[in-house]
């Protein structure tokens, strides 16, 4: 059993940068492959990208590459969403996501934290 929480969403401007956090509990978070998500208002999650159990590979949707950049360090049970250049496009509720098989990319988790919100204005 893994749970998640998120934090660090906010109300910022275009081209502003933020830094979303992710903190799991249990033992074995270094095994999981972890997922960011989001969710605009009426439209379906999408997937945001994703990185390995050690942290050695990364995905990301073409809508972010260049401009997110995932990380984790498994000795504090922590994955981070740093986001550059952010649009009004890139509003949404920002969820993290945990999944035991080696995919690293969308589909299926197992596991999902509650979400926090990030507004960007124009």
């Amino acid at each position: 059993q893994v749970q998640l929480v998120e934090s660090g969403g906010a109300l910022v401007q275009a081209g502003d940068s933020l830094r979303l956090s992710c903190a799991a509990s249990g033992r074995t978070f270094s095994r999981y492959v972890m997922g960011w998500f989001r969710q605009a208002p009426g439209k379906e999650r999408e997937f945001v990208g994703a990185i390995s159990p050690t942290g050695g590979s990364t995905n990301y949707a073409d809508s972010v590459k260049g401009r997110f950049t995932i990380s984790r360090d498994n000795a504090k049970n922590m994955v981070y969403l740093q986001m550059n250049s952010l649009k009004a496009g890139d509003t949404a509720v920002y969820y993290c996501a945990a999944r035991s098989t080696l995919w690293i990319g969308p589909g299926r988790y197992d596991y999902w934290g509650q979400g926090t919100q990030v507004t960007v204005s124009s």
